[in-house]
């Protein structure tokens, strides 16, 4: 069993931070991936940001409207990911999710897991 478990979110001000976590525990062979979305009421969830394990090629992506105010980082010994968020607007606003991508076992296919969510809310 896969489990991942987000924590850090909250109230806020504009222009505040926050620093969003999501340990995964369980049976986890390897991690392709560990990624943060998020979706607001009656939006579809879109990707905020994304990083790649160390081998193949590792590295983080950004979408557009985070860039320069969220910094996505993990740390492998703990399988934890983090979003340090910076700089926060109100359109911010929403429930932010973690997702791993990777395998429980060897052989087995590629997966994807889901945290429950942490909720973001930023007040104007």
């Amino acid at each position: 069993q896969v489990q991942l478990v987000e924590s850090g979110g909250g109230l806020v001000q504009a222009g505040g931070s926050l620093r969003l976590s999501c340990a995964a525990s369980g049976s986890i062979f390897s991690i392709n991936a560990m990624e943060w979305y998020r979706q607001a009421p009656g939006k579809q969830r879109e990707l905020v940001a994304g990083i790649t394990s160390g081998g193949g090629g590792g590295g983080t992506n950004y979408a557009d409207f985070v860039k320069g105010r969220f910094t996505i980082s993990r740390d492998n010994a703990k399988n934890t990911l983090y979003l340090q968020m910076n700089s926060l607007k109100a359109e911010d606003t929403a429930v932010y999710y973690c997702k791993l991508v990777g395998r429980r076992y060897s052989p087995d296919s590629i997966r994807e897991y889901w945290g429950q969510g942490t909720q973001v809310t930023v007040s104007s």
